[in-house]
């Protein structure tokens, strides 16, 4: 059963490992040169590296391949697993045969599955390994070119450490069990790519900032820490809706920031006269300029009034922690998944 288990998805599995091997081995040629670099150089490190166009090519690549694998093992490896037997008939001739149904769908998970999962895992393995000087350095307050994102930032969290896994296993037990329930491979294989695919997405917007208490800051605003004023209605007499202070540190992810006023009540709009403060109306009278206040004068007043940013984060060394749980809800619903092609194999299917 696993030799036939083998033959039929051997075409798959040998396309994505040899681009998985094919990837390993440029960063396996590259990666101690990077590592040599850092170690050599720690504060410049970074805009060293940043002209170099073959480090900018595997730093995307890799983060796309991770990225990548769990949706593409998904659909091609998990939806058609089951879905193609049953669309062909061939599972009867299997099941007429010594082997039960509860075995051979036991084997076909575990044979490629565990590939599934030992593919993914060793690309993100290679790829975090390779990426570890890059993420070590802007977690230390460095930026150059297109390395700006710290390794928690969604953008690259969801592309290093043990996460990956999980989306795979996901992924994999999905797709098989989208195929059962269906009985068409390429049915299975379209709402599979777009569920995971939409996980994936959805996953940092609305369950990795749950997922533990972030932790907080309150931050009066001044001219150095503005970071953006938002504004809103007539040129004349703007609101300001909103504004945005720089937290002070690196390697963060900063989930939410509001306007606190003196009395801790989270303001949806600043107090009028801020709009003064702005950049004003382009062409505005010499006049009009000059009575502006000064930006250190409207912070100060603001400051003096009690208003605030209550920004909530989570900072660099909370990485590994939010890893293992986002990858144990994953791996959580994969072995519900799983459980349900046990169940529609045994109670559902003739």
């Amino acid at each position: 059963m696993i030799w036939l288990t083998w033959r039929q998805f051997r075409l798959q599995a040998l396309v994505i490992v040899a681009a998985v091997a094919v990837f390993a081995v440029l960063l396996a040629v590259t990666g101690p040169g990077l590592l040599n670099d850092w170690q050599a150089q720690h504060e410049s490190f970074l805009s060293r590296i940043k002209f170099d166009r073959i480090n900018e090519y595997l730093y995307i690549a890799g983060q796309a391949l991770v990225y990548a694998a769990p949706p593409v093992i998904g659909a091609f490896w998990g939806a058609p697993l089951i879905a193609r037997e049953l669309e062909a008939g061939t599972h009867r001739l299997v099941w007429n045969q010594s082997i039960g149904r509860t075995r051979w769908l036991v084997t076909k998970l575990a044979v490629t599955g565990l590939a599934a999962i030992a593919v993914t895992g060793l690309l993100s393995l290679a790829v975090s390994w390779w990426s570890n000087p890059i993420d070590d350095a802007i977690d230390g307050g460095q930026t150059a070119g297109i390395y700006n994102l710290p390794r928690i930032m969604p953008a690259v969290f969801g592309a290093r450490g043990v996460v990956p896994i999980g989306y795979a296993a996901f992924a994999f037990a999905l797709g098989v069990a989208v195929g059962l329930a269906t009985r068409r491979s390429v049915v299975a294989i379209a709402i599979t790519l777009t569920v995971v695919i939409a996980a994936m997405i959805l996953s940092p917007i609305f369950l990795r900032p749950h997922l533990m208490t972030p932790a907080e800051a309150s931050v009066i605003v001044t001219a150095d820490n503005m970071r953006g004023l938002q504004l809103s209605g007539p040129e004349e007499n703007p609101e300001v809706m909103r504004i945005e202070a720089a937290l002070e540190g690196s390697g963060f992810w900063k989930i939410s920031e509001v306007t606190v006023n003196a009395a801790g009540q989270v303001q949806k709009t600043l107090p009028s006269w801020m709009a003064g403060c702005g950049p004003g109306r382009p062409n505005a009278p010499a006049a009009e300029a000059a009575a502006r206040p000064p930006l250190s004068e409207c912070f100060q007043r603001l400051a003096d009034e009690g208003y605030r940013q209550q920004i909530k984060y989570y900072p660099a060394d909370r990485f590994w922690a939010l890893q293992w749980r986002e990858t144990g809800i994953f791996l959580g619903l994969a072995l519900g998944l799983t459980g349900f092609c046990f169940w529609r194999i045994r109670r559902d299917l003739t």
